[in-house]
C-alpha cells in the first residue's frame, strides 16, 4: 500500500453512499466507512463496497477493555477491510489485545492504526476537557510510540504531526491524516489542518478527505484535485 487519498464516506445511508460512488464511473477510490454509515447499515455496507472493488478503511475507533476490543476486532477481521483503527488512549495492553483479535488463524490481518488525538482537539480543549496538560505535540508522540510498542502499523494524526511521528517511529510507521482542507476551503469543525500539498511535503502516507470532496458540486473534480496535490 502506497500513498493515497481516502474519501470519508460519511453518509447516512447505503443509497446516498452508492449514489456518490457511482459518480466516479468505474474508478475505485479508497474509502473510509465511519460510525455514521456503519451504524446505519451494519456490516453489509462494508461487504458491498468491498465487492465493488474498493479498498476500505473501517473507522470505528474502538476503545474498551482489552478483552472486549479483542473480540470485536476478531469480528471485524472477517469483513476483509484494509485498515481498522482504535484509540491509542486505551493503553498498550488494549492495543496488543486488538492485534491478537484482528489476526486471523492463517496469520493475515488488516492494517491496524491508532488514533492519537482527534483533529478537532486543540491544546485548550485537551487541557480543559481531558485534564491533559502536556503540550499536544508531546501527547501525540507518546501515544504514537505506545502504538509502535504494541505492534501496530501506524497512527491517525494531524498532518501537522506526521513528520515528527516518522522521525520518532520510523518511515515505515504509517501516518494517516485527516484534517485536510483545500487552501480556499472551509475548515469546518477541524482545528489542526493542512492542505493536500502541505501534507505531501511533510510525509503523510494517507490523507483522509471528507467534506471538501463529498460536499463539492463536482466530487470527482475535487477528488482529482486532491490526488494531483497529494500524489502529483
Amino acid at each position: 500500500m502506497g500513498k493515497d487519498v481516502i474519501i470519508a464516506c460519511d453518509f447516512a445511508s447505503a443509497a446516498q453512499t452508492f449514489a456518490f460512488l457511482d459518480r466516479f464511473h468505474g474508478r475505485k477510490p479508497f474509502v473510509k466507512i465511519g460510525m455514521e454509515l456503519f451504524y446505519a447499515e451494519g456490516p453489509s455496507i462494508v461487504r458491498e463496497i468491498k465487492a465493488r472493488g474498493h479498498q476500505i478503511f473501517l473507522d470505528l475507533k474502538l476503545h474498551d477493555i482489552p478483552n472486549t476490543v479483542k473480540k470485536a476486532m476478531a469480528v471485524l477481521s472477517n469483513l476483509d477491510v484494509d485498515i481498522c483503527n482504535l484509540h491509542a488512549g486505551g493503553t498498550i495492553r488494549m492495543m496488543q489485545a486488538a492485534m491478537e483479535g484482528l489476526t486471523r488463524p492463517d496469520g493475515t490481518r488488516p492494517l491496524l492504526i491508532a488514533v492519537t488525538q482527534l483533529t478537532s482537539t486543540d491544546q485548550e480543549s485537551m487541557e480543559r476537557d481531558l485534564l491533559i496538560h502536556e503540550p499536544i505535540a508531546d501527547v501525540v508522540m507518546h501515544y504514537a510510540e505506545n502504538a509502535k510498542k504494541a505492534g501496530l502499523d501506524g497512527v491517525v494524526c494531524s498532518p501537522l504531526e506526521a513528520q515528527k511521528v516518522h522521525e520518532r517511529c520510523g518511515s515505515d510507521f504509517l501516518t494517516v491524516t485527516p484534517g485536510v482542507r483545500f487552501a480556499d476551503g472551509d475548515i469546518g469543525d477541524q482545528k489542526r489542518v493542512m492542505t493536500p500539498a502541505e501534507a505531501k511535503k511533510i510525509g503523510s502516507d494517507y490523507i483522509v478527505v471528507g467534506r471538501p470532496i463529498t460536499a463539492s458540486d463536482d466530487p470527482v473534480a475535487a477528488y482529482e484535485r486532491c490526488i494531483n496535490e497529494f500524489i502529483g
